[in-house]
């Protein structure tokens, strides 16, 4: 079973996180499935509008950590690689291209969010255009949970929506939203019961669809420009310093356990 799944429905591409088992938790089994099928939405002249949703319950709980704590795509540092931190920077930075895609695509995107996100999840929710979201989509940082700095745009995209007062917020203290104080907050476009967030989902695609669609690119281009010029630069930033973050907060860990049990 694909763990990307791919629907063509009259000018809407949907793009569904297909793990339902682990709330769509991202490996990189799906994370370089989904960078794909982003750039192929976004060169495809029939595709007017994407969605962008989660199978089962969930939209997506961020990172895999079960599956996907150890890449073992990472070799031993050599000369045609490099050290093991610049392979884990640039396999993180390409699987980040998804983010980027539905951020900057000459369409517009939709994050159908139908139930919890967090982590990188709310990264690819917040590079879509808007957000529409069920009633049970809980919207949860969880950066501090473990550690670590944000990925997939996170920190770029939320700052740019709400501010950097309330993006550092979300971010420091950690606290889980019910999507009705997601949508007070701003962080949903619009909330519906989750039985009518399909039907209102798509009824939102296919107007867009219909729409003016070289309008609508430029449009876009236009709102993408009013932010600023340093998108790359901040996802360059997050992919290395994931990294740098998460291996600092890993052997604080290991330090911190030999101190408690040091015949262990």
């Amino acid at each position: 079973m694909s763990e990307v799944l791919i629907d063509n429905d009259a000018g809407v591409r949907t793009i569904t996180l297909n793990r339902p088992d682990r709330l769509n938790a991202l490996t990189s089994s799906i994370m370089a499935p989904l960078a794909d099928a982003c750039a192929d939405a976004a060169r495809d002249a029939s595709v007017g509008c994407v969605v962008v949703t989660g199978a089962g319950r969930g939209f997506c709980a961020g990172g895999d950590l079960k599956e996907g704590g150890a890449d073992k795509a990472v070799v031993p540092a050599n000369s045609d690689v490099g050290s093991r931190n610049e392979q884990s920077f640039i396999r993180l930075r390409g699987f980040m291209e998804s983010s980027r895609l539905l951020h900057e695509m000459p369409k517009p995107t939709i994050a159908m969010v139908n139930g919890p996100v967090a982590g990188a999840g709310i990264g690819l929710a917040g590079a879509c255009d808007l957000r529409f979201a069920g009633r049970s989509a809980s919207f949860l940082t969880a950066f501090d949970r473990i550690g670590a700095g944000g990925d997939f745009g996170s920190t770029w995209f939320w700052t740019k929506i709400l501010g950097t007062g309330v993006a550092r917020e979300l971010f420091l203290l950690g606290e889980k939203l019910s999507a009705e104080e997601a949508f007070a907050k701003g962080i949903y476009t619009r909330l519906f019961d989750d039985e009518a967030l399909h039907d209102a989902t798509m009824a939102a695609a296919r107007r867009l669809v219909d729409g003016p669609r070289m309008g609508y690119r430029y449009m876009k281009a236009n709102l993408n420009n009013a932010e600023d010029w340093a998108f790359e630069a901040a996802l360059d930033a997050e992919a290395l310093n994931m990294g740098l973050s998460t291996s600092a907060t890993a052997m604080i860990w290991r330090e911190k356990k030999k101190a408690e049990n040091p015949d262990g």
